[in-house]
């Protein structure tokens, strides 16, 4: 099996909405360069949803930033780095530029809604902002178009709501604030970060069918970004698997919970609740992810890995094509017999006993 050409997921295919190829995002710090995002690869198509999985310090909000070149000093997109949406590569736009595309044809929604509203304006004149912004509509338009939206994802009594501030609205209002500003445009593209994260299990499904019903509507393409494998599976057509800034498995979400192939991806499915299964039960994977700045040689997941040898700490997987659209970072693509051997990681020399 040979690696597949960077950036194109399905070759002869039409061109995807977006495309992203080596993505490099490094923060250049006293400690060190830390390459949070480091290679990154993939696509989205036309009025698809993608999931970009991973735990906490893959890199997945770094990307997401990036994309929408909200990326702040001491961090940088490097040179070489490609992101193409609608035929235009955003990283050579003039800032200019790219605010028109910002919030227009490619808006975000952040996975802290606290933070991300602005506590001294009333919702309703925060979502009219963006009309007002990005089609220069009248201050009364704009209000009756951010009260329509509000409606639109479903919030009760939007008139009202939208006179209100953040701090009076529950959390999962204010994520529908977000939504409907990330919508007030008709965007091609929704980055949606963490979405449903604090909310309860209750929330979180409507907010998840709010974004699949706009979806159905409207055509906008998501990519969903979560750490969380069971919004994926009920939102997502295509799954990216993050691991210590690079890209680690790509597959279609039935064949990746079936049978995932990257030792990463099949721990994080392992570790997922189930229903019937002793709590005593509940399997772990060893260790952290390690440090940006000090990335390992070779496979970046040999540490944490049962299945790790010789060659994962000496040559540092490509992304090796695996057929029918399935890609993985792991040497197993050529050397499948070594699965039949498991062992104990390293890492778990620093995991108590459960």
């Amino acid at each position: 099996m040979t690696p597949p050409p960077k950036g194109a997921d399905a070759p002869g295919a039409e061109a995807p909405l977006l495309s992203v190829t080596d993505l490099r995002t490094y923060f250049h710090t006293n400690n060190g360069v830390a390459r949070a995002v480091d290679g990154v690869s993939f696509t989205v198509a036309q009025g698809e949803t993608v999931g970009l999985v991973g735990e906490s310090g893959c890199g997945k909000s770094v990307t997401a930033l990036s994309l929408m070149r909200l990326i702040q000093s001491p961090g940088r997109i490097e040179p070489g780095s490609s992101v193409r949406f609608e035929g235009t590569e955003l990283l050579t736009l003039s800032e200019a530029d790219m605010r028109r595309v910002r919030g227009n044809r490619m808006a975000m929604v952040f996975q802290e809604p606290m933070s991300a509203l602005n506590p001294v304006f009333t919702v309703g004149d925060q979502i009219a902002e963006v009309a007002r912004i990005h089609s220069r509509a009248s201050r009364r338009d704009a209000w009756r178009q951010a009260v329509a939206m509000l409606e639109l994802t479903g919030m009760p009594a939007p008139e009202q709501r939208a006179h209100e501030y953040p701090h009076q609205l529950s959390g999962g209002m204010r994520q529908r604030v977000l939504i409907a500003m990330a919508l007030m445009m008709n965007p091609a593209l929704i980055v949606a970060d963490e979405p449903t994260t604090a909310l309860d299990v209750t929330i979180q499904a409507q907010i998840l069918e709010l974004l699949a019903d706009l979806q159905r509507r409207t055509g906008t393409s998501i990519l969903m970004i979560t750490h969380d494998l069971g919004v994926i599976a009920e939102t997502a057509r295509r799954v990216i698997v993050m691991y210590a800034g690079e890209v680690v498995e790509q597959s279609a979400v039935g064949p990746l919970f079936a049978t995932p192939h990257h030792p990463y991806t099949e721990g994080l499915l392992a570790a997922m609740p189930r229903m019937g299964r002793r709590r005593d039960r509940l399997r772990v994977i060893p260790g952290t992810v390690p440090p940006p700045t000090d990335w390992p040689t070779g496979c970046r997941f040999r540490a944490r890995c049962q299945y790790s040898w010789d060659r994962c700490a000496n040559e540092h997987p490509p992304l090796y094509d695996l057929g029918d659209g399935r890609r993985s970072r792991c040497h197993l693509a050529v050397e499948p017999g070594r699965r039949a051997h498991p062992h104990e990681p390293l890492a778990a020399q620093a995991v108590p006993a459960r």
